[in-house]
């Protein structure tokens, strides 16, 4: 997967005359801050040259997951979403992956409190008129949201964890509040982060809220404590994304969780994928979260169809 051609160009038009120097001890610092000082509400990202950084390293691992969840999701259901709403938006990442993934969207809200981020935002999204021409810039933190506006999607990427519990209850219950149609929140593929999407789907779901994907239900969850729900995707690296993280391959697996909840009822049923498949001679091994819990299947080579969807499942996929 790679990021739009045009934000592609705009992002390297950027780093021009920027020593690498420069970017990769700007990049070293915003490691070590989400490392070290995630979910205390401090302000991680706040400089030109860290936006710039964090633009280079993150953004295309971002845009991937939030593409992909975008995409499982609707795969599953086909609201009309016409406002969406990215809260703790940053540079605008979520705007550039729904202008790829929802033809219907009319109007982005990009709310974001770091005035570098809004201000690189504004700057990328130059590059492509038609979606600047309907994506709004707001000032203002995630904490703070009023409720006079809804939205038909509400998005809240990589930016729960930057909270701590008692913050993070707050702004779920205030992203459902202001959600029309459907609230789609990712986050990083780790067991910290998913342990906080679980709660937010604990809440969601004792407000009457429809889990669209990655799960096959809205009952409880049925991973044990000590495993976490999460998936994969490929991200296209650029040259100057492989110096500054140090990376020889072309490519990065952005791991990352994500949960879609409705207002309105949907039938979903839909088995997920929830680790690469176990592929010997003759039979492909499952491991799938069901409408009935986590199930073991075992697909043979006489199931002809079924062992030819299962060769070509891979972690995250409906089946």
């Amino acid at each position: 997967m790679e990021l739009p051609n045009d934000l592609k160009f705009a992002m390297e038009q950027q780093t021009v005359g920027i020593p690498q120097s420069k970017l990769r001890s700007a990049a070293e610092g915003i490691s070590l801050r989400y490392r070290n000082e995630t979910g205390e509400g401090k302000r991680l990202v706040s400089t030109a040259i860290d936006t710039l950084a964090y633009a280079v390293v993150r953004m295309p691992a971002t845009y991937g997951a939030v593409y992909s969840a975008l995409n499982d999701f609707l795969d599953i259901n086909h609201p009309e979403i016409k406002t969406v709403l990215d809260v703790g938006a940053g540079m605008g990442t979520v705007a550039w992956a729904v202008g790829s993934t929802i033809s219907t969207a009319e109007r982005i809200v990009c709310l974001e409190r770091e005035p570098a981020m809004i201000d690189f935002g504004k700057t990328l999204m130059k590059a492509s008129p038609s979606l600047m021409s309907k994506t709004e810039w707001l000032s203002g933190d995630m904490r703070d949201i009023g409720s006079s506006m809804k939205y038909d999607l509400v998005v809240a990427s990589y930016a729960l964890g930057e909270l701590n519990d008692r913050d993070r209850e707050k702004v779920i219950v205030s992203l459902w509040n202001i959600t029309d149609k459907i609230l789609l929140i990712v986050e990083p593929g780790t067991p910290l982060a998913f342990s906080h999407l679980r709660s937010a789907r604990t809440q969601l779901i004792d407000k009457g809220a429809v889990i669209i994907a990655p799960c096959p239900h809205s009952k409880s969850c049925p991973l044990p404590d000590d495993d976490w729900c999460h998936f994969t995707c490929r991200i296209a690296r650029s040259r100057l994304h492989k110096q500054l993280k140090g990376g020889e391959v072309p490519y990065e697996d952005e791991k990352f969780s994500y949960l879609a909840a409705s207002k309105e009822p949907v039938q979903t049923s839909i088995n997920r994928v929830l680790r690469h498949p176990f592929i010997e001679e003759g039979r492909i091994t499952l491991k799938l979260c069901t409408e009935k819990g986590i199930e073991t299947r075992i697909v043979t080579k006489k199931q002809k169809d079924r062992f030819k969807a299962a060769r070509k499942a891979k972690c995250g996929d409906a089946f």
